[in-house]
């Protein structure tokens, strides 16, 4: 494992509007994704499912290019954080701006500490069941565990502040989530989340399949975000019809559970729209039967037409098939104020559009805690002219200063974007 300093971002371009209402230029692909661009989707653009061909389209994952530059706006810096890790996905920051992260193939949590570079690392927890979710509990100043999602169960751990290494053995809270079936066919992930108060915790479990009903087994009670009591007790379904709820987040001042979701698959180039939302508890998001508000999936024609006045409708909604993935409320001051008041999302990237999307991060503006309805496009260059893919963002945390740390489980790497100059520890 490396880790490193140095910039290697390139600050380009100005804010350009790139959406449009009522037709497709609403939608893109990575030729037209760069630092400031800003798009918004909105429902009326949604074309007809089967307007375009679906498709598979996989990246081919090259070596990152020696002359390769991540893009940010100008006077933001990218720096390399730390590289040869294996597998890192989620990652969080402790109330010191310790980093933790999952590494979810080898089943382990490492730890950073020190910042704009690492000075010191260590396994937190190893022996993990694909790690993807981590919490410090109880929200605040000073947390007493961290729990791990493992995909089949929540885990916990003592810790104090500043430890890297748990300090006892893992107590398991939640011992059975749904779960099977092989790594690539399946949400596999589970996200964890504690309210504001610490009294509930929050807890995704994607979809098994694509667009399977009820009726299928291996779909029973999954495609849902669950409620439980911190010690697993108390379990309950906050919401429902969330194909893939990968990331979960709490807003700071409202204390809504907020979620960054995968929608299916099969339906075209441009649908069904990837969304960030609020999540009301009681709340049905539509899957398999239906997608942002009552547009009905014609694989499931006249199924469940009681359900359709009940579909909630996204706040955000983001290019299809762009996988957005963990999410986070900025909570720094170091990024200027009108980047402040924002949410910033990793995207993964797709696999079945005709034109790469994705494969960036991406910043939501809020105005009084409120979501616009754009977004844009906020560090870029992981996909190189000729759409080969050299990195795939995955997870997005918040440092002590105000930076932001972003996972890359393609390079396998976790990048620094700071604004100015690189201050020491």
């Amino acid at each position: 494992m490396r880790r490193y300093g140095f910039a290697i971002g390139v600050a380009v371009g100005t804010a350009v509007a790139a959406s449009a209402t009522g037709d497709q230029s609403a939608f893109s692909d990575f030729r037209r994704e760069r630092p400031g661009v800003v798009h918004k989707i909105t429902v009326a653009d949604l074309p007809a499912p089967g307007a375009t061909p679906a498709v598979q389209n996989p990246p081919k994952v090259v070596d990152r290019p020696f002359d390769s530059k991540l893009e940010v706006l100008p006077g933001y810096v990218v720096t390399l954080y730390s590289d040869g890790l294996q597998n890192p996905r989620m990652i969080r920051t402790a109330t010191n701006g310790d980093a933790f992260v999952a590494l979810s193939q080898p089943g382990t949590v490492i730890a950073f500490h020190g910042d704009p570079v690492p000075l010191a690392t260590d396994n937190f927890a190893t022996g993990l069941n694909r790690p993807f979710g981590i919490a410090f509990y109880p929200p605040g100043p000073n947390p007493t565990h961290v729990y791990i999602g493992n995909t089949n169960s929540v885990v916990r751990f003592p810790y104090r502040t500043g430890d890297l290494k748990a300090r006892g053995p893992q107590e398991v809270i939640v011992a059975s989530l749904p779960s099977g079936g092989a790594p690539d066919a399946e949400h596999w992930t589970r996200d964890i989340a504690f309210s504001r108060d610490g009294r509930k915790m929050y807890v995704s479990v994607g979809s098994m399949t694509n667009v399977d009903e009820e009726n299928n087994p291996s779909e029973r009670d999954r495609a849902v975000i669950y409620e439980f009591n911190p010690d697993g007790s108390g379990r309950r379904v906050y919401a429902s019809g969330i194909r893939n709820a990968v990331g979960l987040a709490i807003h700071p001042q409202t204390g809504q559970l907020w979620a960054s979701v995968n929608e299916r698959d099969g339906l075209g180039d441009n649908l069904v729209p990837d969304y960030v939302t609020h999540v009301e508890e009681g709340a049905f998001y539509g899957w398999p039967w239906f997608y942002i508000g009552g547009h009905q999936d014609p694989r499931h024609e006249g199924q469940h037409a009681e359900l359709k006045s009940k579909v909630k409708t996204p706040d955000v909604l983001v290019q299809p098939h762009s996988a957005s993935l963990a999410m986070t409320f900025y909570n720094g001051s170091q990024f200027p104020a009108e980047h402040r008041d924002s949410i910033f999302v990793a995207q993964h990237g797709s696999w079945n559009k005709s034109g790469r999307t994705g494969y960036k991060v991406i910043r939501i503006p809020l105005k009084g805690g409120v979501p616009t309805g754009e977004y844009e496009d906020f560090l870029t260059g992981f996909v190189t002219e000729n759409a080969e893919v050299w990195g795939r963002p995955v997870g997005v945390a918040v440092t002590s200063d105000g930076a932001l740390l972003v996972t890359d489980d393609a390079s396998n790497s976790i990048w620094r974007v700071g604004y100015g100059t690189i201050k020491e520890n």
